[in-house]
């Protein structure tokens, strides 16, 4: 069963915590439930994206650093 994980707000999605840092997630990877994959800002504040449900990352819909508006997919989990 495919899952998505939807974006709660609008702003610029990352992939990464911080420039010089590795990615929470790559597609492949198995997730946990509650787990970061990324997050969102908008006007410099932060907010995590979490996975609702395990499993193996699918996809990322949006690009890093790509523009989400709220109930975009972001990724998808198998």
């Amino acid at each position: 069963m495919t899952a998505q994980i939807i974006a709660p707000i609008p702003g610029i999605f990352y992939r990464k915590p911080a420039p010089d840092k590795a990615p929470f997630v790559e597609v492949g990877d198995t997730v946990e439930a509650g787990q970061t994959i990324g997050v969102i800002e908008i006007m410099k504040q932060f907010t995590e994206v979490r996975s609702e449900t395990a499993g193996v990352l699918a996809s990322f819909e949006i690009e890093d650093y790509g523009m989400v508006g709220p109930g975009d997919v972001i990724a998808t989990i198998d």
